[in-house]
């Protein structure tokens, strides 16, 4: 051990048999660090510098303080953006986690009719978004060559313009996300059921508890830990929906396509940053996602804790 150190006014020692052991792992570990900080640390901390800014990517940062996160207080594009986005999430997320919970009691068996229907589920989730979107848009597309308008005709009905009718963005956006998440969270809930003893249902059983029961006070309260982490990671991803409605929705001079309907956050900050070179602005916006995706997620795994602890 070397001698003190005085450090602060108190002395401690240095841990210098400790350096030496590890010295070599440390100095491997470095290469990462390295990474980790400058592609993540520094741009992170960039960001946070950008938003008290006016920056335009060309003219010098201006620092501003406070006024760009007052201006999204009184931005009426912004609260539309938000509203969208709020709607879109808790449709997509509630009912992505109801269908993928259904899905996996449905086949969670190991027959191989089983096995195929997880793997025709759990497809799109591995599926390029960008193809998938692509898809959607040919199917959705406002003609007869549109598949959803060519079954439309077989029925006998008119063609319908499913992505310039403004009620139908939302419900169109849900179906998209939930179409293509459903299976991962089906493969989830799979691996949480096959986690459950079987001998909490035959005890069930031989108490006379119905199938409902068994479900109710067995099956949902095992699965608590899989349906936060599902509900989390669901709230993460439709929170930063953005290739569905850039793909989808996006119009020639309007990124959010008819009267703003799909116009989500973080297209919103696409626009703000890269068509309107308001990259101080946008630099704000992001961080008020993410701090309304921090609080979220906090607050969800809390009360997933404290339902636990019931």
């Amino acid at each position: 051990m070397a001698g003190p150190v005085p450090i602060g006014g108190r002395l401690r020692r240095v841990p210098v048999d400790r350096l030496r052991r590890y010295g070599t792992s440390y100095a491997m570990l470095l290469p990462f660090l390295a990474l980790f900080a400058a592609f993540l640390l520094w741009p992170l901390a960039n960001s946070l510098y950008l938003s008290f800014t006016s920056f335009d990517g060309v003219n010098p940062a201006v620092f501003t303080g406070l006024d760009n996160f007052a201006e999204l207080a009184g931005d009426a594009r912004f609260r539309h953006a938000l509203g969208n986005t709020a709607l879109y999430v808790v449709a997509s997320v509630v009912l992505g986690t109801l269908l993928s919970l259904g899905l996996a009691l449905a086949f969670n068996g190991p027959s191989w009719p089983h096995r195929v229907m997880r793997t025709l589920f759990f497809l799109p989730s591995v599926t390029s978004s960008i193809a998938l979107m692509i898809m959607w848009k040919w199917v959705l597309f406002p003609s007869e060559v549109g598949l959803a308008n060519t079954v439309v005709h077989w029925l006998g009905g008119s063609t319908v313009p499913w992505l310039a009718t403004p009620g139908l963005t939302i419900p169109i956006l849900v179906l998209m996300s939930v179409w293509g998440g459903m299976g991962y969270g089906m493969v989830l809930y799979v691996a949480g059921l096959g986690s459950i003893p079987e001998e909490y249902y035959e005890a069930a059983r031989i108490d006379g508890a119905s199938t409902w029961q068994r479900f109710r006070h067995i099956t949902l309260p095992l699965l608590r830990p899989v349906t936060t982490y599902v509900v989390v990671t669901g709230l993460i991803g439709a929170f930063q929906v953005f290739e569905a409605v850039y793909i989808v929705f996006r119009g020639t001079n309007n990124i959010g396509g008819v009267l703003d309907s799909a116009l989500m956050i973080v297209p919103y900050l696409y626009d703000q940053g890269f068509t309107h070179f308001k990259l101080g602005y946008a630099s704000a916006v992001a961080w008020v996602l993410f701090l309304i995706i921090f609080v979220l997620s906090l607050v969800n795994l809390r009360v997933g804790r404290a339902m636990k602890e019931l």
